[in-house]
């Protein structure tokens, strides 16, 4: 974390995107006006110093858990819906550079002739360089959910703090789309959260960053200059830590 003030108080952030966040207003697929959107953010972070790494879920496309309750076999869902998150990584990664924006897909599944291998330490080159790094198809394993596949790249690569962009303003004790008076909160420890079953990410995601002692910011994606704004520290959305 860097101690200027006026500026980035994040110098290498993850941030974790929903397919869904992608559909836009659409019922499915990728919406061309979110990818010009969140290119245009993203290339304000980088255009600031910092480095910015992404996880992309694949909700807009295929959903492996849906897929396992209508009868097919786990893993091969799974693989799938890993499979589908390379598609929203190559829009993404297409859209920024061209605007401009220097970006690399890396997968956690070997698929060379479509994108870059996932390695640590050419994650850390490439981050260090200035680009930003896309991380597709999740953990590479069955079972696990992109929210845990973020936590875990985010660790891997030492980023100050793990984002998680969503279509709410934070952590709310209930559903706010569904509950007029749901309250939200501020800050929360790991703790809490798993007492509370509160829906920020998946315990295995909410797990792994408390045993490591790895912030995570939940924010309203869809708010002109949030991400610049939770890059510098400001009070936006829910920061989840440590006691």
């Amino acid at each position: 974390m860097a101690a200027d003030s006026g500026g980035p108080v994040y110098r290498r952030v993850l941030i974790k995107l929903s397919g869904e966040a992608l559909m836009g207003e659409d019922a499915f697929g990728i919406s061309p006006e979110v990818l010009d959107y969140l290119s245009g953010e993203i290339g304000g972070l980088t255009g600031a110093g910092v480095q910015v790494a992404l996880v992309i879920g694949a909700g807009n496309i295929f959903r492996g858990v849906a897929g396992a309750a209508g009868g097919m076999d786990r893993p091969l869902a799974d693989n799938m819906g890993m499979l589908a998150t390379t598609i929203n990584c190559l829009a993404l990664c297409d859209c920024l550079k061209r605007g401009g924006i220097d970006a690399v897909v890396m997968s956690a599944i070997p698929m060379p002739t479509v994108c870059e291998s996932y390695s640590r330490d050419a994650a850390l080159a490439h981050l260090r360089e200035g680009r930003v790094v896309i991380f597709a198809c999740g953990t590479g394993n069955p079972f696990f959910t992109t929210d845990t596949a973020a936590v875990l790249r985010g660790l891997e690569i030492d980023a100050d703090i793990v984002c998680k962009a969503t279509r709410v303003d934070g952590v709310y004790d209930r559903d706010p789309l569904k509950h007029e008076n749901a309250v939200r909160f501020d800050t929360l420890t790991f703790a809490e959260v798993l007492a509370r079953n509160l829906k920020v990410m998946d315990a295995a995601a909410i797990s792994l960053a408390m045993d490591n002692g790895k912030p995570i910011l939940v924010f309203d994606m869809n708010r002109r200059g949030n991400m610049m704004a939770a890059v510098e520290g400001k009070k936006v959305g829910t920061i989840v830590k440590g006691e």
